[in-house]
């Protein structure tokens, strides 16, 4: 990757347990420089600030009203994305965030509209769809080694998050569950492989009504389930490729693969879009062959997505986590649930430009 000639600089709102893995990234980049950090528990700022060396402030305002913050990586729960989205916009600072971009159209929609007015760069999570495992895959796709694409299928079954997750309660809150916690990952890598989404139908079901916190400090809590924790559902893309998708935290144990792509002339076996690399597999009915890395951030980290922001700054391009993708990405999984609500075929509404391949 090139260099942009003055890193980014970066304050972090939010210093959880997925910090860790951004800081991992960060920390190796030239890129950009974190030089703040906030927190709602300023134990967890004040860590990540011995940690790093970045200055540890005590709320958003502070941290976007400093000079040196270009951009503001948001890391905090998905109810509260948007809202330090815009407000870090409105502060004249860039934002990259976790995913999804917003829990609703309507947030989602302002944080579009604060970007384009600000003239700023938004980016969003998942970047892992940046690595070499889907962006091998989509170059086996664009070179037609699979002929016409035809279908895939997107698998993501686990028993639930609070199983490990020591404060799992936001997985089960409206703006969580299986499709909006997971599905960025498998709809980012299907937008990339085989275009966006025109329509969708789907169905869905809530098995148990409470469940209890596994491990950690609260271990044994019992909470509520607010939604639907799995769901089914087919997506006709614009090229009219049919993906086939279940995400569930209600499947004990499964032999199903993440993704598959199959076209006119071969098959494609692409590896988990929660991971940055993995083999690629075709199959052109001689058995699986593992195609040799061709594409993609090589070694790459959560954070890669933001270091392609920075440098797409410098290089006057798009950028290729872009709020584009994930506010099209958000449309298609609420408009499933809706889907799935109203047991029917719907329209997506939104469209975004596949983000251009890496090499």
């Amino acid at each position: 990757m090139g260099e942009p000639l003055k890193p980014l600089d970066i304050g972090i709102v939010g210093a959880g347990k997925i910090s860790g893995a951004y800081l991992s990234t960060l920390e190796g980049l030239k890129s950009v420089r974190l030089t703040a950090v906030t927190d709602l528990d300023p134990a967890r700022a004040r860590s990540v600030a011995e940690r790093t060396g970045a200055a540890e402030v005590p709320d958003v305002a502070a941290l976007v009203a400093r000079d040196d913050v270009d951009a503001v990586l948001n890391l905090t729960v998905p109810a509260a994305h948007a809202e330090v989205a815009v407000t870090a916009l409105a502060a004249g600072k860039h934002v990259y965030g976790e995913k999804p971009l917003a829990a609703n159209r309507k947030e989602a929609d302002a944080v579009l509209t604060a970007a384009r007015e600000a003239g700023l760069r938004v980016g969003c999570a998942p970047d892992t769809v940046l690595g070499t495992g889907t962006q091998t895959a989509r170059k086996a796709v664009d070179e037609g080694l699979i002929g016409r694409p035809v279908a895939a299928t997107a698998f993501m079954t686990s028993a639930g998050h609070e199983k490990w997750h020591p404060d799992p309660e936001f997985y089960y809150r409206p703006g969580g569950g299986p499709l909006l916690d997971m599905g960025p990952y498998y709809l980012s890598a299907l937008v990339h492989l085989l275009g966006p989404v025109v329509r969708v139908t789907g169905a869905s079901s809530r098995p148990r009504a409470e469940r209890t916190i596994g491990s950690g400090p609260r271990a044994g809590t019992v909470f509520p389930v607010e939604v639907d924790t799995h769901i089914t559902g087919v997506l006709e893309h614009a090229g009219g490729a049919l993906s086939t998708l279940l995400m569930s935290f209600d499947v004990r144990a499964a032999r199903l693969p993440r993704i598959e792509v199959h076209g006119t002339e071969a098959s494609l076996s692409v590896p988990d879009p929660n991971g940055f690399d993995g083999a690629v597999e075709l199959h052109r009915g001689d058995g699986w062959q593992t195609l040799p890395v061709s594409a993609g951030y090589r070694d790459a980290g959560r954070g890669i997505g933001l270091a392609d922001l920075a440098e797409a700054l410098t290089e006057g391009r798009p950028h290729r986590a872009s709020a584009e993708l994930a506010a099209h990405v958000l449309d298609v999984m609420l408009t499933l649930m809706d889907a799935a609500d109203q047991g029917r075929a719907l329209p997506v509404t939104s469209t975004c430009e596949r983000p251009a391949p890496l090499h």
